[in-house]
């Protein structure tokens, strides 16, 4: 299930990116995830993701995507858990990277779900990256959260006004 904050959704029209096409993709990558349990999402943006950030991680900043899994329920997993999503900072991400919004919050889904299944890239010496990179072809993603992260930054960055040249 995917939630879409009413601010957000006042922002972001649905030409940009579509609940039930989110969905969708929701479900083929908790498929092929081999993830069990339901998954809610909250699209939402960098103030309320910076508050999630700052109270469960203890860390100041908005971040793209927060994966919080769920505890086992009388020894079976009835919710894997809950992604929380900032669609300001996946537009921003998006417009550097030269995609679609939808494309990018696809992408951190993807992500967020292998975190609800256990992995995790700071510590896994590259299985999360090596699944990443498996799945996001086999749901028609060009490139995932890891492995661009994990290339040297070549977007172009803006000059400051006072250094340009005339």
């Amino acid at each position: 299930m995917i939630v879409i904050e009413p601010a957000i959704r006042a922002k972001f029209p649905r030409s940009v990116f579509t609940k039930r096409g989110l969905e969708t993709f929701l479900a083929d990558a908790v498929r092929v995830a081999r993830l069990t349990g339901f998954v809610s999402v909250l699209l939402t943006g960098d103030a309320e993701v910076r508050q999630l950030n700052r109270e469960f991680r203890g860390q100041d900043k908005a971040t793209d995507v927060l994966s919080f899994p769920a505890g086992e329920v009388h020894g079976r997993l009835r919710t894997a858990g809950d992604l929380a999503i900032s669609v300001e900072t996946a537009a921003r991400e998006a417009a550097l990277r030269g995609h679609s919004l939808d494309t990018e919050l696809r992408v951190l889904l993807l992500h967020g779900v292998l975190h609800l299944a256990g992995y995790d890239h700071e510590i896994d010496n590259g299985e999360m990256a090596r699944m990443e990179d498996a799945l996001r072809k086999k749901l028609g993603l060009k490139e995932g959260l890891i492995a661009r992260t994990a290339k040297p930054d070549t977007r172009a960055k803006p000059v400051p006004a006072r250094s340009r040249r005339s």
